[in-house]
């Protein structure tokens, strides 16, 4: 069943069942109220009855023999009085009065004679003006039901149709919504919802949305990284490819230095390999780290010193400062070196000469260490930052393929950061240089 008419008929039964409770309780409360006026009316002569019959009923040793020789109406002063007394087996023990028993146990007041909790017979008590008010009080619910029931239906009617337009626009954001999630569902990455709906329907089209251009960009990212991959792989092969059938041509003995060249394409396609297995390893939250109780400071120090001949040969100022008071955390060292040597190659690659890379380390709160690597180089395009630590990404201003990388070393930057709980960010404008924010956890 379509979501609407289960809407509709939801509603229809939840109209439908108010309308009847609504007529239902009308009556009940208009006949209550009407036999409560009558019983108020006449509860002097009633009682008085009831305490005679009772008193009778005892005396004659629980048996009403003799009744019918007693006048009960002397005391009744109402025109044209008439009572009737019936045993607990229903058989007429006592008719006083003009009027015919139908009327009497028809128009008149009916009370049950209990003595001791156990029913002993039935009183009936009939006057003019109490049969007037039992007439008004037959005809006053009839009327009020069949007034009840005809509005009923008309606002049953009216409710209904409301009903079903009220769930035809609740569905409608849902009747374009589903067409597009079929679409996606058949390959078309990337399809839109235009539901333009400000509530909940609008929200969940959006999402949608969203995630169909993720999904499209991410199929593109998947196609391109298979594409750079090919490429990446291609070039070493192709040169160790060329070299050996250029040897085998020669026919020659070939001298040990001549395979230094292909050694070193095996190497970065060993490197290659062995990035990308660490990247998914990473990635997919398998990677052994092993952590022990580090100074960042120190380790930091360490690598400074160890890249500074690099800075030197540009003529690149190196900085190191300090300004936590706590700098000793838990994480795997080799993985946070490669992080740092990793940045700061980088650094090094895109700041001119004459240029300044600072390596700051403060306290973020009480939860987080920042380490913060920041070069004055060229600086990168705002339309590359979304995607710097992604596979292979590369920017003409800042990531080229002439340093000789792989293209892995943010997105593994950022998977080893991410292994040890922390995040990692990155400011930078262009020509004003680069800014890397490390947060590791304590």
């Amino acid at each position: 069943m379509r979501f609407h008419r289960k809407i509709f008929l939801t509603m229809a039964l939840a109209i439908t069942g108010i309308s009847l409770i609504f007529i239902s309780m009308t009556h009940f409360v208009v006949t209550k109220a009407i036999d409560a006026g009558i019983h108020e009316a006449r509860q002097k002569e009633v009682a008085s009855l009831m305490s005679q019959l009772t008193n009778y009923y005892l005396d004659h040793e629980q048996s009403w023999d003799g009744l019918a020789q007693t006048d009960l109406l002397k005391d009744i002063d109402r025109e044209s009085p008439g009572i009737l007394i019936r045993s607990k087996d229903k058989q007429v023990v006592l008719k006083q009065g003009d009027m015919q028993e139908r009327l009497i146990t028809r128009l008149g007041v009916k009370r049950s004679i209990a003595i001791d909790g156990n029913t002993v017979g039935q009183l009936y008590y009939y006057d003019p003006d109490v049969a007037n008010f039992n007439k008004i009080m037959i005809g006053i619910p009839i009327s009020v039901i069949f007034v009840l029931i005809g509005s009923g239906t008309l606002l049953i009617l009216i409710s209904l149709v409301i009903a079903y337009q009220l769930s035809r626009w609740l569905s409608s954001p849902l009747r374009v919504l589903l067409p597009a999630i079929e679409q996606l569902g058949k390959g078309e990455l990337g399809v839109q919802a235009h539901v333009k709906a400000q509530d909940e329907y609008g929200e969940i089209a959006d999402a949608f949305n969203e995630m169909s251009v993720k999904l499209e960009k991410a199929e593109e990212v998947r196609r391109n990284l298979t594409a750079d991959i090919a490429h990446e792989l291609r070039t070493p092969l192709t040169i160790v490819s060329g070299k050996l059938d250029h040897l085998q041509q020669q026919g020659q003995p070939v001298p040990p230095e001549t395979f230094l060249p292909i050694q070193d394409e095996l190497i970065r396609l060993n490197q290659l390999v062995e990035d990308l297995r660490t990247l998914s390893l990473a990635e997919a939250g398998k990677l052994q780290l092993n952590q022990t109780e580090v100074d960042l400071a120190e380790l930091s120090k360490r690598i400074c010193q160890a890249i500074e001949p690099l800075a030197e040969d540009k003529e690149i100022s190196l900085q190191l400062e300090v300004n936590a008071d706590q700098t000793t955390l838990q994480v795997d060292p080799d993985r946070i070196k490669q992080v740092l040597m990793n940045l700061l190659t980088n650094a090094i690659r895109h700041t001119p000469s004459h240029g300044t890379i600072s390596v700051r380390m403060q306290n973020d709160s009480r939860q987080y260490l920042s380490m913060i690597v920041q070069d004055s180089g060229t600086g990168i395009s705002p339309e590359h930052l979304p995607h710097l630590f992604d596979r292979f990404y590369r920017t003409d201003e800042a990531r080229t393929r002439d340093g000789g990388g792989t293209g892995l070393g943010l997105a593994i930057a950022k998977q080893f950061v991410l292994s040890h709980g922390g995040t990692i960010e990155v400011e930078s404008q262009l020509h004003q240089g680069t800014t890397f924010i490390i947060k590791l956890p304590y």
